[in-house]
C-alpha cells in the first residue's frame, strides 16, 4: 500500500500548492500551464509512450476534449480551493467518481445495481452537505463557492467518463493517450497564456516556470503512484480505488482543518462522513469478491 500512500500525498500536495497560490501571489494559470510541460517530460521518461499513433485508431475528439478540460478544471479547482477550502474541494473531486457509475446506468443503459444506486444517492447528499451554506449567507465570495464545488464534481466526473472510454481503445496504449492529452493541454494552455500576455491581462514571470514544474511533479506523481498501486495490487483494484479516495478525503480534511484552519459546519462534517460511507458502500463489497 506504499504506492497508494504516495499517491495520496501527491494529490494532497497539489491541493496545498493551489491553496498557497493566493498567499504568495502566484498566477495559477501560468503555473498550471508550465505544469503540463513537466508532465510531458515525466510521462516520456517513466512510461516511454509511442511517439506516433494512428489517428484512425485513436478517439481524437476525446483527446481534444480532455486537452481542454484538464487545464480548465485545474483552474476551477484552484478557485474552489481558495474559496471553499481544501476539505470541501477534495470531497467534491473524489465524489466525482460516481459520475461514471451514474452515466453507466442512465446513459449507457447498464443493468441497475441497488447498492451502487444507494452509493450515488449518498454521494449527492455528501456534495450538498459539503456546500458552505452558513458562510455563504454572510460572505459574498462564499456565495459562489458552491458553483465551483459543483463544477469540480461534474467536471472531474466527465473527465473520468472520457478516460474510461479511452482505456477501451486497445490499439492505443493508455500511457500514449495520456502523453498526447498532456501535449494538447500544454499547447492550448500556452496559447491562452500568450494571449493573456499579449493583451496585457497578465505579466509573464520566469519564477512561475519553476513553480509550475513543482506542481507538475506532484500532479504526475499522483498518476504514477496510482498506476503502480494498481500494478502491485492487480487482484484488488477496488481496494486501491477505495483506499485512495478515502485517504485523500481524510488527509485533505486534517490538513485543511489543522494547517489552514478551515472552518467546517456540523453539516459539512456530516458530508465528509457520508462521502466516506458512499465510497465504502460502492467499493468495499467488491474487495471481498477477489
Amino acid at each position: 500500500m506504499l504506492y497508494v500512500f504516495l499517491s495520496i500525498c501527491c494529490s494532497v500536495v497539489v491541493s496545498v500548492l493551489l491553496k498557497l497560490a493566493k498567499r504568495y501571489h502566484i498566477d495559477v494559470f501560468q503555473a498550471i500551464t508550465w505544469n503540463y510541460s513537466m508532465a510531458i517530460l515525466l510521462t516520456w521518461l517513466f512510461f516511454k509512450p509511442q511517439l506516433f499513433i494512428s489517428l484512425s485508431d485513436a478517439p481524437i475528439y476525446n483527446y481534444i476534449a480532455l486537452g481542454i478540460l484538464f487545464p480548465s478544471l485545474f483552474v476551477i479547482m484552484a478557485s474552489s480551493v481558495r474559496l471553499a477550502g481544501i476539505v470541501r474541494t477534495d470531497v467534491a473531486q473524489r465524489l466525482s467518481l460516481f459520475i461514471p457509475i451514474f452515466a453507466a446506468f442512465f446513459i449507457f443503459n447498464e443493468a441497475k445495481d441497488t447498492v451502487k444506486i444507494i452509493g450515488i444517492v449518498l454521494a449527492f447528499i455528501a456534495i450538498i452537505c459539503s456546500i458552505p451554506w452558513q458562510k455563504a449567507k454572510r460572505d459574498k465570495a462564499a456565495k459562489v463557492s458552491w458553483i465551483y464545488l459543483l463544477i469540480v464534481f461534474l467536471g472531474f466526473g466527465i473527465i473520468d467518463v472520457l478516460l474510461k472510454q479511452i482505456t477501451k481503445v486497445s490499439k492505443v496504449p493508455f500511457t500514449s493517450a495520456i502523453f498526447v492529452i498532456f501535449i494538447l493541454a500544454f499547447v492550448l494552455s500556452m496559447i491562452g497564456l500568450i494571449y493573456q500576455v499579449a493583451t496585457k491581462k497578465t505579466k509573464f514571470s520566469w519564477p512561475h516556470i519553476l513553480i509550475g514544474w513543482i506542481l507538475g511533479v506532484a500532479n504526475f506523481g499522483n498518476i504514477l503512484f496510482y498506476l503502480k498501486a494498481h500494478q502491485a495490487l492487480a487482484n484488488s483494484p477496488s481496494a486501491v480505488f477505495s483506499s485512495m479516495n478515502i485517504g485523500v478525503i481524510i488527509a485533505g480534511t486534517f490538513i485543511g482543518i489543522f494547517v489552514f484552519k478551515e472552518k467546517l459546519s456540523t453539516l459539512n462534517k456530516i458530508g465528509i462522513v457520508v462521502a466516506i460511507l458512499a465510497i465504502v458502500v460502492i467499493y468495499f463489497p467488491q474487495v471481498f469478491n477477489y
